[in-house]
């Protein structure tokens, strides 16, 4: 691939990788109460659904969802029902001294399955990809677009990555200051209303 194109690429593609959003508000919750390898491996099932989306986009099946209003619908319905979900348990959750014994039994599947659902449930992030990596995508070249697809898949899903260990590091190293209950209940509730905030604009979100 050009290199003139991934140094156009890189920067672009690590700036919405570090957007902030649900996913990334995630990691820092999960780090900030279960700690950083929890929250990293948790990230796994972000990178999941966003291969899956990719592969959509490079197979040029993303078509249907900007055609299909039914559909883009149903999926943002449903991601923001999720968010309102998420949103409600953080903002009813206890946050006295003991219930930090309980918190590990939380393991990281069912992190990495919360991250997953947040994700697939953002029909624009599919958007986002049939729009994005198609601009660094050069038609004529030696190299094939699905191979170019691939590379450029590839770099997104590490610098997402990248994303995921920044983040959860923030909640990791501010994990301390979230050991009282106060200042949990206010990081709980803030978080909870962030997320409220980005299902509300996912309902707003167009085709």
């Amino acid at each position: 691939m050009d290199l003139s194109i991934l140094l156009l690429f890189l920067p672009a593609c690590f700036a919405l990788n570090m957007a902030p959003g649900p996913n990334n508000l995630l990691s820092l919750h999960n780090a900030s109460r279960y700690g950083l390898r929890r929250a990293c491996i948790a990230g796994g099932g972000r990178l999941v659904a966003f291969s899956g989306m990719i592969a959509l986009a490079a197979m040029g099946l993303a078509v249907v969802l900007h055609t299909s209003e039914y559909l883009f619908l149903l999926i943002k319905v449903a991601g923001a029902g999720y968010l309102f979900y998420i949103a409600w348990q953080l903002w009813r959750a206890p946050v006295g001294a003991e219930t930090h014994p309980a918190e590990p039994a939380r393991g990281g599947w069912q992190l990495a399955r919360q991250e997953f659902f947040v994700a697939a449930g953002n029909p624009k992030a599919i958007l986002i990809f049939t729009a994005f990596l198609p601009q660094f995508v050069t038609v004529g070249s030696a190299t094939p677009v699905s191979e170019q697809f691939l590379w450029l898949g590839s770099l997104f899903l590490l610098l997402e990555w990248v994303a995921i260990a920044l983040y959860a590091g923030l909640g990791a190293y501010l994990q301390r200051w979230f050991e009282q209950p106060r200042a949990r209940r206010i990081f709980n509730r803030a978080s909870a209303g962030l997320l409220g905030c980005a299902g509300v604009g996912l309902l707003a979100a167009r085709r």
